[in-house]
């Protein structure tokens, strides 16, 4: 009998061990449930913030810089309804008023849908900055160069090294003014004047674009001067001090204020 009685021993615990193996899958496939959850949530809690960056000449075309992919990205963002907020991280010396008018047009879609916030990184300048007007706020870091509100147009006249090294150059023009922006002559006074005058028009269309969202005194930055961070907070070209995480920060609260 004792040998019998360890046999049914033997069996039974296999029974019980046989009905728990589902109890203990089942409670594996919560806890992976649950984990995938979290996952999830944890991954839409950093993606309802895109980072969108700006870097390096900003010019109209695709590619990076171009007007093109930062507003089809702008666009993208703006649209998407997992998204709550938008910051553009911006690295930008500046480039053609054209491509910075272009990208504006898109960032002021992007404002009609969510917040948008300028995280500015070691330089803003220029037509950078003339995008970053337009965001709800703006970041800088204490030692960020920004500022250089203004338009140039540079001339390069090599003439007196080409006649010294034996060169000449024969020119064939529609219009007298056809080859002003090449490098073998100068500018004649008239041509001068024409171009001061392109350049004070297309000023003047950036300073009162960025005037109209900044409130910033004309006199302080038309000189074109630059600016470290904390200079420009004081005079209104930033909002806030702060790196790229604080600029995120701050676009979830004003995306949780609206």
């Amino acid at each position: 009998m004792g040998f019998l009685d360890e046999q049914i021993d033997n069996l039974e615990r296999r029974r019980r061990r046989r009905q728990r193996l589902p109890v203990i899958v089942l409670v594996l496939l919560a806890v992976v449930a649950v984990g995938a959850i979290t996952a999830v949530s944890l991954y839409s809690q950093e993606r309802n913030i895109v980072v969108i960056p700006i870097e390096g000449e900003l010019y109209t075309g695709s590619g990076i810089g171009g007007s093109e992919q930062i507003g089809r990205q702008l666009i993208s963002a703006a649209d998407d309804s997992f998204v709550q907020a938008i910051v553009l991280r911006v690295n930008s010396p500046g480039g053609t008023p054209a491509a910075a008018q272009e990208i504006v047009q898109d960032l002021q879609y992007a404002r009609t849908r969510k917040p948008v916030v300028v995280s500015m990184g070691d330089m803003a300048t220029s037509a950078a900055y003339y995008i970053c007007a337009y965001a709800d706020r703006i970041y800088a870091n204490p030692d960020t160069i920004t500022g250089g509100l203004g338009t140039i147009w540079v001339f390069t006249d090599i003439s007196t090294w080409m006649q010294k090294e034996g060169y000449a150059v024969t020119v064939v023009k529609s219009g007298e003014n056809k080859d002003m922006t090449y490098p073998y002559r100068n500018l004649s006074p008239e041509e001068q004047q024409y171009a001061q005058d392109l350049v004070n028009r297309s000023f003047e269309r950036f300073i009162t674009d960025v005037t109209s969202q900044r409130n910033i005194s004309r006199s302080s930055v038309r000189d074109a001067r630059l600016f470290r961070g904390e200079e420009a907070m004081s005079l209104g070209l930033v909002d806030e001090l702060g790196n790229l995480h604080a600029a995120i920060e701050g676009a979830r609260t004003l995306a949780a204020e609206r």
